[in-house]
This record gives C-alpha cells, structure tokens and sequence, in this order.
C-alpha cells in the first residue's frame, strides 16, 4: 500500500523586528521628499531657485533640468517635461547618442509639445535619405569616386549616388542661411541627392551632425574651388550652360547625362534674374537631375516654388498634409546646436526664462534706409503688444510699489527681446513695466539675452533664436529671417510689426497675425512656367500666395 506523500513542516512567522515599526515612518519621509518636485511643478507660483534654495533643498542645474544637488544621479521625473516625445514623434532618428548632440534630445523639452505632428511618410523619407547619406556621404567609397567623376568634363549616367552642395553668400545673416539650407535639404529629399554643406569659418562649430553615422560637411579638397566666388556671371552657372548650349531642355526626356557637365551652379540669390528663374521649371528639373553633381548658392526661402514644380506635387502632398509645417519640421529635424552652443541655451532659459508661466518673445530688426527712428519703432511694438492684449497696458496712475502684493499673487509674464539695439528696446520697456502697475495686476519681467560682446556674431544669433523659439507668443518685424527661424521652430502663427509706409512715422495698424507660420520666400520668380510667360506666382496655387510682410513674396498657406 503506497503511503500517501508528507507534507514538509509549515514555518512560524518571522519574530518581529526591533525595526519593523519604523518602517511607515520611513515610507512617509521618502513620499514627501519624492512629492517636491511635483508640488513645485504644479504650484501656481513656481519657485525660483533662490526660493527652493530657501526652502533647506539644494539644487543643481543638470541637463537643464532643476536636480537634487543630494542626488547627484537624480534624473528629472516621469511627470517633468523629459518624458515626453523626444525624438518628435519619429522626425529624428534614435541611432545617435545622446552625449554626441545634447540639443537633439533636450530642445524640445525646454518648450510645450507640438501640436504638428510629421507625416509618417515624412518619417519614412527622413530614414530613406539618412540610409542613402550612410551609403554615400562625406568619407565614404562611393563619396570618392563620384569626387573622380568631377574631374571630367561631363556627367555620367547611372551613377548611384548625385549630390547636392549648399555653399553660403558672403555677408548674409544666419537666419538667411538657415532657412537657404531648410530648402536646400528639401529640395535634396525631393530629387534623391545626397546634402553636403559647405561650412565657412563664421559658421564652423554651430551646429550638430543631423544624420546618424554620417558626416554632411563638405570635406577640405573639394574640386571646385572658390565656392564663395560663385556668382550669377559664373561660367557653370545654370543660366549661362542654358545660354551657350551647353544645357538643352527642347527635349528634357532624351537629354543623357553623358552630355551634360559634370557639375552646374544654382544661383538662388536675391539679384538673380529670369533664366536663374527656370531652376523652378519641371522641364528643367528633368534635365538637372540628370547633373550629377549641383552647386547651390542661396540667401532665400525658396520652398514655396518647390511646390510650383508639377512633379514635387504628389511627394509634397504626401510629406506635408499640413502645408504650413514645412519649416517647422525640417528645421527641427535639420538644425541642432552644438554641445558648446547649447549650453549657452540651455543655461540661459534655465536660470532665466523657465520660471515663468507664459514667455512673450519680441524680435525688432530695422532695416537699412529707414527713416523711423527707433522711439518710433518702439512706439509701434507697444501698440502692438497693447491692442492685441499679448501684453497688458500700464495704469499711468498708479506706481509699482503701489501693488507689491497684489503682483506676487498673479500669474507672472515675461519678455524675452531680442535685436540688434535690443539693449535699447529692452530698457525702455523694463522701465515702463517697473515704473508703473499694469491694469490686469499681472507682472511682467523684460529679459536681455546677453554676451553680446563674449559671442560670435553667428553664435549669438543662433543662441537667440532658439531662446525665441521657447517662447508661447511671438512679436517679430516683418522680413526678419531671424524672426522667421523663431516663430517657425516654435510652430506659432507670429504677430507681424508691420513695416512703415510713411518713411518717418510708425506703421497703423501695429501688426497683425500671420495666418502661416512659414516663413517668406522674398523674392520668387517672376516666371510662370506652365503659362510660359511673366505672371503671378501667388495666383497659381491656392496654398501658395503672396505673403502679409512682404507683397511680392511667396509664402505656405494650408
């Protein structure tokens, strides 16, 4: 008879510990400590650093990013901003490390999500051409023999890999090259060419490497030499091969390459004139994509005639749902600050701006020949910000002292400007805000960026642009390419300063509101290629149109 298993000896419970009854003592500290950033997150009344400082909490600066001095390993909680979509809902590639670009991964933390969301058939092209950069970028074995192929005198057919050289104008400002770089690489996503930046030395050292394993800065021994030399008289020059024969389009599909040169100029500057035109032609992109090598040379944003081209239209449709979030995502996706650059940035909007619950940003450029003077100018800002109730009017009557405390009380604006006389600008609406009470009680603080004097020319522009770029409302004068990278990484619809039409007083009204966040392309051809003949551009699309700053512009309209 089998005898039925025993069962092992059940265990007495554990004697207490002489501990154990601490334990909810413990679990009770560690929550409140855990529970700060939180309760400081959430408060109406964010504290600054000092008043954290105050409150017996350490805090250190790391990442941008308040952290625990005590925890030198802290990391900011899932609940801060950091768990959000850092890599913007697929528009940037996961395969480049965080320490390499820390603006790539931190950018987009520092401001509210975006409401614009990339198409996924953006995000499937983006990994498209950084697979084709891989293969055929700077340093790589086909990137050498298509450097031999330069040599001759002409093109060849069949080549795997064509490219396309972006190469700055002397004296332009970064805002131009920016959004001139913006189309550049948009137009390199629309033909399958492989984007390689010339970079000056006024420019080395902004900016991160955008494509994953690969480098897109055009190497030293380059063949074509001078590349800042070219000009609309260059003997390359799409309009001059057009004019001696050397480039035929009487039959765009029986063109061979092999009869083409070896490389072509594109001058996409402001003084280019109607055969540069034809660059926006389909029956001339069908010739140019069979060069293999294009020099481009540009100071504008010419996207809008990208989408003049009838065979752009369907990818562009497909890329751009939303046609007025052109900018917003290649420059998001294109544009990262250096370690060194960012730095700057992040230091700045940490120690400065991130404590306020609404950030105003206000862009002044006067141009070159205006007559209004800048107390003027200053005038027109104020109206602007007042009449449209971005800012709140000041009470004459009443003194800052006079509502100390109601002001500590309500929600807290502040106002980042930014411009060449910024210094000027600043200071009198600093004293016009700490002189008097506003008639809402809100208070509002002017910030400066500062280091003018510590930073490069292109440096601090950049630093400036993307402390705009951070901000929830956006004031800008029209025609500012600075403004226009801002608002445009910002992805807000911007409050124009109008330019005068008196040459010595203000303009009337002050501003409006854009009702396109794209930037404008300033000087668009004049040639309209389906009617062959002089026409308007801004009334052969209905999503292309003439722009609110500048009448003969072109601009995105969804």
């Amino acid at each position: 008879m089998d005898s039925k298993p025993t069962r092992p000896p059940r265990r007495p419970p554990p004697l207490p510990s002489k501990t154990s009854g601490m334990w909810p003592v413990a679990l009770l500290v560690l929550l409140c400590f855990a529970s700060l950033p939180l309760f400081l997150a959430l408060s109406r009344a964010r504290p600054s650093l000092s008043d954290v400082s105050q409150m017996g909490v350490t805090v250190i600066v790391r990442d941008g990013f308040f952290v625990n001095a005590e925890d030198p390993a802290a990391t900011p909680p899932e609940s801060s901003p950091a768990s959000r979509d850092r890599l913007l809902g697929g528009l940037l590639s996961p395969d480049i490390g965080e320490s390499a670009c820390l603006s790539r991964f931190q950018s987009s933390l520092h401001h509210k999500p975006s409401p614009h969301s990339p198409s996924p058939y953006l995000v499937s092209q983006l990994r498209k051409y950084e697979a084709l950069h891989r293969k055929c970028g700077p340093g790589t074995l086909f990137y050498k023999k298509s450097l031999m192929q330069l040599t001759s005198a002409y093109s060849m057919g069949l080549v795997e890999c064509t490219y396309l050289v972006w190469t700055p104008c002397g004296g332009s400002h970064l805002g131009d090259r920016m959004l001139s770089m913006a189309s550049a690489f948009l137009y390199a996503l629309l033909t399958h060419r492989v984007f390689v930046v010339h970079f000056t030395d006024d420019m080395a050292g902004l900016f991160c490497e955008p494509f994953p394993a690969a480098s897109w800065e055009l190497p030293a021994g380059f063949h074509v030499h001078n590349l800042t030399q070219l000009g609309r008289g260059s003997e390359h020059s799409y309009a001059n091969l057009l004019g001696a024969k050397k480039i035929k389009t009487d039959d765009p599909a029986g063109v061979r390459s092999e009869s083409l040169p070896s490389y072509a100029y594109v001058h996409l500057e402001h003084d280019y004139q109607q055969p540069d035109h034809l660059f926006f032609c389909d029956d001339d992109q069908t010739v140019l994509a069979k060069v293999n090598w294009l020099i481009l040379r540009s100071n504008l944003y010419f996207t809008p005639g990208l989408f003049l081209v009838p065979q752009f239209e369907d990818e562009l449709r497909w890329m751009f749902p939303a046609r007025d979030t052109v900018f917003h995502h290649i420059g998001r996706y294109l544009f990262h600050p250096s370690n060194k650059v960012w730095e700057l940035i992040a230091r700045y909007h940490t120690s400065y701006m991130a404590k306020f619950e609404e950030k105003i940003g206000i862009q002044i450029k006067t141009f070159a020949g205006s007559k209004v003077s800048s107390e003027e100018y200053f005038k027109q800002t104020v109206a602007c910000t007042s009449q449209e109730k971005i800012l709140p009017e000041i009470d004459p009557n009443a003194t800052s002292s006079a509502n100390e405390a109601a002001l500590a009380t309500t929600a807290s604006k502040a106002v980042l400007v930014s411009s060449v006389q910024s210094s000027e600008y600043a200071e009198k609406l600093k004293a016009m805000y700490y002189e008097h009470t506003t008639v809402t009680g809100d208070s509002v603080s002017v910030l400066q960026p500062a280091g003018a004097g510590k930073q490069a020319p292109n440096q601090k522009a950049l630093v400036e642009m993307f402390l705009q770029s951070y901000c929830d409302v956006s004031v800008v004068s029209g025609r500012s390419t600075v403004g226009y990278v801002g608002h445009g990484l910002a992805g807000v619809k911007p409050w124009l300063l109008l330019t005068p039409t008196n040459q010595t007083a203000a303009a009337n009204p002050p501003c409006i509101q854009a009702t396109s966040m794209e930037p404008c392309f300033h000087a668009p051809p004049s040639y309209d290629c389906r009617a062959k003949k002089a026409g308007d551009l801004g009334a052969v699309l209905p999503h292309v149109r003439h722009c609110e700053d500048v009448a003969d512009g072109l601009k995105l309209y969804d």
